[in-house]
């Protein structure tokens, strides 16, 4: 059940954002193996002098960080990062220009389901992909 912010300086079209989100968790599925019914990701859209990069097309800059549990395997981020590139250039999103950034944490570290540390609930997913 990772948690993820999408952070852009663009502002795309209401089902563009949809799509973009979309994009990310299916990457997620694919990759992480969570379910369908596990979604929890942001899209904010930053006003260019609040996001400062220096690429050739500073505008199309798509900053994504994941928080999730510890386990995934090396295979299964290279994966995540394929996949989220080859789900957004349909957005004319360069691959240089996203930048995604796994931060893993003990599941201690996660409070679900009503203030529960996740180490003690039962997931209904694996986690060591």
């Amino acid at each position: 059940m990772p948690s993820v912010l999408i952070e852009v300086r663009k502002a795309y079209s209401q089902s563009e954002e949809i799509a973009i989100i979309e994009a990310v968790h299916n990457a997620l599925l694919t990759s992480f193996k969570t379910r369908p019914q596990d979604k929890n990701v942001r899209l904010i859209v930053h006003a260019a002098h609040r996001f400062a990069c220096a690429l050739p097309k500073p505008e199309l800059f798509t900053h994504i960080t994941i928080d999730c549990f510890v386990g995934r395997s090396k295979e299964a981020k290279a994966l995540l990062y394929k996949t989220i590139v080859e789900n957004l250039a349909p957005f004319g999103i360069p691959a240089d220009h996203i930048e995604i950034i796994v931060r893993e944490m003990e599941r201690v570290n996660f409070g679900i389901r009503g203030g529960i540390p996740a180490s003690d609930v039962e997931l209904g997913f694996k986690v060591d992909v």
